[in-house]
């Protein structure tokens, strides 16, 4: 483990050891400084996002600052909430979660019918998760291992303990094609799978329009409805005041003619046209600091 590994490991557990003892307000004031404090210096992660809410929004000069600003403050206000999590009473978190048309996930449910979710970085999906499951729905997720493994292994046991089944995405969990298996399973009986969708910048991503320039999506949500016959269902979600909202957006229908590429293909550019629509109503919920779309990727070396 590098010295690096070892301060993120030992930052993200004095956050899960202390944070959840303060008391709200002062937790929720601590946090916002961290993120103006981060808006004022303008760094590498700030300015993509930045170029990204332009992308998204159109706006520019002092608009695009202030709505990075509150970006900003809502990506941190997730942290808190995250080490808050384990302490907040479920019962009220789902009491405090406006859902807007979640017809589509339970109707489907109800009859038997696997339903996969697919999310965006927006709002608090792991609060959303435990709505989920105090609706009476446990699900299953995936997470790519973290770095150190000690990292990783508390946030497998903080979201075993919401209620999801946590599988891991590398080849020392059982590798990406058993995790497939697992969701296919899960699916198929009728069960619930949520994954996040809206990067993916493998070789193995979906090509798709998204807002008006060419990126990639992760295929896992709609191969699984192709191959399973489950709903795939997009889920945006936003900061609802101090409280939480999901929008639950119309199933994505698989096409009756083309080849499974094909059908996958269009059910992904069905799944970002959802994406775009939640997040130009909530662009400030949109935690997307990364690059994503594919000409503001950095050249790839040629392969020897």
């Amino acid at each position: 483990m590098t010295l690096t590994d070892r301060i993120v490991a030992a930052a993200y557990s004095i956050g899960w050891a202390i944070v959840r003892f303060v008391p709200e307000k002062v937790a929720s004031f601590a946090f916002r400084m961290i993120a103006d404090v981060m808006w004022r210096r303008q760094g590498k992660s700030v300015k993509r996002l930045e170029s990204n809410l332009n992308r998204v929004t159109g706006r520019e000069g002092a608009s695009l600052r202030e709505l990075s600003r509150q970006g900003l403050r809502s990506y941190m206000r997730y942290w808190m909430e995250i080490f808050r999590l384990p302490s907040m009473d479920p019962v009220d978190i789902h009491a405090r979660t406006r859902a807007i048309d979640d017809h589509h996930i339970f109707g489907n449910l109800d009859a038997g019918r696997g339903v996969v979710i697919a999310l965006p970085h927006m709002g608090n999906w792991d609060a959303g998760g435990v709505w989920m499951v105090q609706c009476g729905h446990p699900f299953t997720t995936v997470m790519e291992r973290l770095k150190p493994e000690s990292l990783f292994e508390k946030f497998v046991a903080f979201r075993t303990a919401i209620g999801m089944e946590v599988l891991p995405l590398t080849a020392q969990g059982g590798g990406t094609a058993h995790a497939f298996g697992t969701l296919a399973q899960r699916a198929r009986a009728g069960k619930l799978v949520c994954l996040p969708a809206d990067r993916d910048l493998t070789d193995s991503g979906i090509e798709v329009d998204f807002f008006g320039a060419r990126t990639r999506m992760a295929a896992g949500p709609a191969l699984l409805a192709v191959q399973t016959g489950a709903a795939l269902v997009p889920v945006t979600l936003w900061f609802d005041g101090p409280d939480w909202g999901l929008d639950v957006h119309p199933e994505v229908p698989v096409p009756a003619e083309g080849t499974r590429k094909e059908k996958v293909a269009a059910l992904t550019q069905g799944m970002a046209a959802a994406f775009e629509k939640g997040i130009t109503e909530h662009p400030d919920d949109w935690h997307m600091l990364q690059r994503l779309w594919l000409d503001d990727l950095e050249p790839r070396e040629p392969r020897p």
